[in-house]
């Protein structure tokens, strides 16, 4: 899964990623739409901060949606990423080397890249996506009017939390055990835990807590995981600690059945996910990257909500791991793995 240590690498059309790295260690991005009467002379830079293992969907679906917008790729720009592996610490201090390259708009994935952007600058203006609750983790004043240098795309991710497990249950006959673990510094994730507790209270489901503080320990606790143990898992949003990975893995060696909050997983080896489609969330935000190009102020653009959900099932891994799915819940994915 890794992709290489804190790099900047360019987003290609037909790929997750690229090996090819912009010059240097910044992230200089030269931006020019050559219709826009508005836009600056000079190359806009654009920095994207991740804590994930490279780029994400939401930053191929900004690409896309700037080139859709009519913006070429290599010629009128070149994106470029940040991204700290897991490391939620790292996140600001890669911020702050964003700001200090010299960059005119920093986007970010996730609600904890989106916090250290905002901690990194007051002026920069930055374009997040996936902050799942931007009022409550205090990125914004009010959807309609943000406030601040920072605008962007959100989602339902914290309601879509008691669907996730509604729906993992439904899957699995006889379900009743199932374990949450998560990094209890990590505030989207600690949000997370009490809407699947009330929501295990609901399901009469008995929720096993796992908060964890080093990646040593989130992998002991799920190397530790027996498919007796719990009936299933359901995973955080936060990438960190690799938290998400190792349920990747518990569901390939021990045949848990695990619920993720973006189709990546299933597609490499997790058996479902329920959640917003996230290269949908990158191609809205490239039209709010163009209002800032176009001279627009984040403070008053309107930020905007993905209502996109996919839930997706991987019936080839059911098959290999033994676990049988209600076939009336399977049949109401969006995208059946074969």
């Amino acid at each position: 899964m890794s992709m290489g240590n804190d790099s900047n690498i360019s987003l290609s059309r037909r790929e997750f990623l690229t090996t090819a790295a912009l010059a240097g260690t910044g992230v200089l991005l030269g931006l020019r739409h050559d219709s826009a009467a508005a836009a600056p002379k000079g190359p806009v830079r654009i920095g994207a901060l991740t804590d994930s293992w490279g780029p994400t969907p939401g930053m191929v679906g900004l690409r896309d949606g700037l080139e859709k917008l009519g913006y070429r790729e290599n010629k009128d720009f070149v994106i470029g990423v940040r991204f700290t592996q897991g490391d939620v610490t790292a996140l600001p201090a890669a911020a702050r080397e964003l700001v200090r390259q010299g960059v005119d708009v920093l986007f970010s994935a996730n609600p904890a890249a989106a916090k250290a952007a905002q901690a990194a600058t007051k002026t920069i203006p930055i374009v997040f996506y996936g902050a799942g609750d931007p009022i409550g983790l205090g990125l914004i004043q009010s959807f309609a009017r943000p406030g601040g240098n920072i605008t962007g795309v959100t989602d339902i991710d914290l309601e879509l939390d008691t669907k996730r497990l509604e729906v993992l249950k439904e899957m699995i006959p006889g379900l009743k055990r199932v374990l949450f673990s998560y990094d209890p510094s990590e505030v989207f994730a600690t949000a997370q835990a009490k809407n699947y507790r009330d929501t295990a209270r609901q399901l009469n489901i008995t929720l096993i807590e796992k908060p964890v503080r080093t990646e040593d320990e989130a992998k002991t606790t799920f190397a530790k995981i027996q498919k007796g143990d719990v009936h299933g898992i359901v995973v955080p949003r936060s990438l960190s600690f690799n938290i998400p990975g190792f349920a990747l893995e518990a569901t390939s060696q021990r045949r848990i059945p695990t619920m993720f909050f973006t189709v990546w997983y299933v597609e490499n080896g997790g058996l479902a996910s329920y959640g917003s489609n996230y290269h949908e969330s990158g191609r809205m935000a490239a039209r709010l990257v163009d209002k800032i190009i176009k001279g627009e102020k984040p403070a008053e653009i309107p930020v905007e909500v993905n209502h996109k959900i996919e839930f997706v099932v991987n019936l080839k891994v059911a098959k290999a791991s033994g676990i049988k799915l209600a076939p009336e819940v399977v049949y109401r994915a969006n995208r059946i793995i074969r």
